[in-house]
């Protein structure tokens, strides 16, 4: 699987976990994978379902990150998509350090642009940038 449709169905499962909770979600997973307009290796599926799971393992350190770095805008006010968004590529910027950060939050952006309000990809632009290593607010 490329690497922009894993981070698809990634973040198409961590939207998901705004409206269930953890149990409810990994309940659904093979709902999800088996509905037939989907076609999954079963590696590809281990590796997505990780991934999902690591995020909402780290998900309170993520949002207490994301919190500390909004100006004038109160984490709630935060869409469910771009909300996301956010998590799943704050996650990997800390974590996938191999990856360029530019090509990282260009997936973002794209994804927030797909499946976002007006204006989204550049609000998560906007958060991303400051995780960036060398940003004036600081380091993650």
């Amino acid at each position: 699987m490329k690497q922009k449709a894993f981070k698809e169905q990634v973040f198409k499962l961590l939207f998901r976990a705004e409206f269930n909770t953890r149990e409810e979600l990994l309940e659904q997973l093979p709902l999800y994978f088996d509905a037939g307009d989907l076609t999954v290796s079963g590696e590809d599926r281990g590796k997505i379902e990780e991934r999902l799971c690591a995020i909402m393992d780290r998900m309170p350190e993520i949002d207490a990150q994301v919190a500390s770095r909004l100006k004038n805008w109160k984490p709630e006010r935060i869409g469910k998509v771009e909300l996301a968004v956010i998590r799943m590529t704050v996650y990997e910027l800390q974590n996938s350090p191999g990856t360029p950060v530019g090509i990282v939050i260009n997936d973002a952006v794209e994804l927030a642009k797909k499946y976002g309000q007006d204006g989204a990809g550049q609000f998560v632009n906007g958060v991303l940038a400051s995780f960036v290593p060398g940003d004036k607010e600081g380091q993650p």
